[in-house]
């Protein structure tokens, strides 16, 4: 297993790394959105979807997010669709949470499905519109919710039940305790405080997330990482809860050794837009 998942992280990063740092943004949005599409194809599976309903569901989105990038929206997205898809997610994240496994699948499954599609896309109109600012400042986002993620699960591994008698949401995600989420906390800030360095001996690139907030005050700048490590258990929790439902271990096998694309990307789902409704917010208040 561990083979498996070294090898197949080596190819995506072989192939992930050119194109991220590729001056032609033509390159990163093909990839991206095709990595995407395969989510959207594994969400219907995940969904109640048959085979040829789920591949269609994808190609539609495919070709419905092409129109979106046709329409432009790859360089400029309305402000406040960053703000609804954030609320959404904030709501949808508590009232999933609280309702539990049952009480998903209580919900129609038509809903479920086009609901989740129309997350998928907001994600990635973040993520293309992340990578435009710069890739410093898209590194920073994907690097926090990493972060967050391996420190994560070493704090829960040494500490886990040591000092909460209680699991994070035991229901759900039996194995995530409270002090992982606090031992990811922890790693963002490091990351954090690493990545202001860094931006601070490299000025000519493009200021991150983490510098565009602790210039505005440290007051800020904890606040919003807290809410964006907070959202990224979120949204690895929903992905959870969507996978108990279905009764399926991942999301697929196209990602040998790790999973599906969505048991890679599900931290990034909620974050992505959040960070982009954080650098909204900071641009209009400059």
């Amino acid at each position: 297993m561990l083979k498996q998942r070294v090898i197949t992280a080596l190819v995506l990063l072989a192939v992930l790394l050119p194109a991220l740092l590729n001056t032609n943004v033509q390159y990163f949005m093909g990839l991206s959105l095709l990595m995407i599409s395969a989510g959207a194809w594994e969400w219907g599976r995940l969904n109640g979807r048959s085979h040829v309903e789920s591949v269609v569901g994808a190609v539609l989105f495919f070709l419905l997010s092409v129109m979106l990038v046709d329409g432009g929206w790859d360089r400029r997205v309305p402000s406040a669709l960053w703000l609804v898809s954030g609320a959404a997610w904030v709501l949808l994240g508590v009232g999933m949470l609280r309702v539990g496994v049952a009480g998903w699948g209580r919900l129609p499954s038509h809903l479920r499905w086009l609901a989740g599609l129309g997350f998928l896309a907001v994600a990635w109109l973040a993520l293309i519109q992340a990578h435009r600012i710069g890739v410093n400042f898209l590194l920073s986002v994907l690097v926090l919710v990493w972060a967050a993620d391996v420190l994560a699960y070493f704090a829960g591994r040494a500490w886990g039940g040591r000092v909460f008698r209680f699991k994070l949401a035991p229901s759900i995600s039996p194995g995530k305790t409270w002090e992982g989420a606090l031992g990811g906390f922890v790693g963002v800030l490091l990351m954090a405080a690493l990545w202001l360095l860094w931006d601070r001996y490299h000025p000519a690139l493009e200021s991150s997330l983490h510098t565009r907030l602790w210039e505005r005050g440290w007051w800020l700048a904890l606040p919003a990482w807290a809410f964006l490590t907070a959202m990224s258990v979120v949204g690895d929790l929903v992905e959870s809860l969507i996978k108990r439902s279905a009764g399926v271990k991942d999301s697929s096998g196209l990602l040998p050794g790790h999973g599906g694309v969505l048991d890679r990307v599900d931290a990034l789902l909620p974050t992505l837009p959040l960070a982009m409704m954080l650098y909204s917010w900071l641009e209009w208040q400059a």
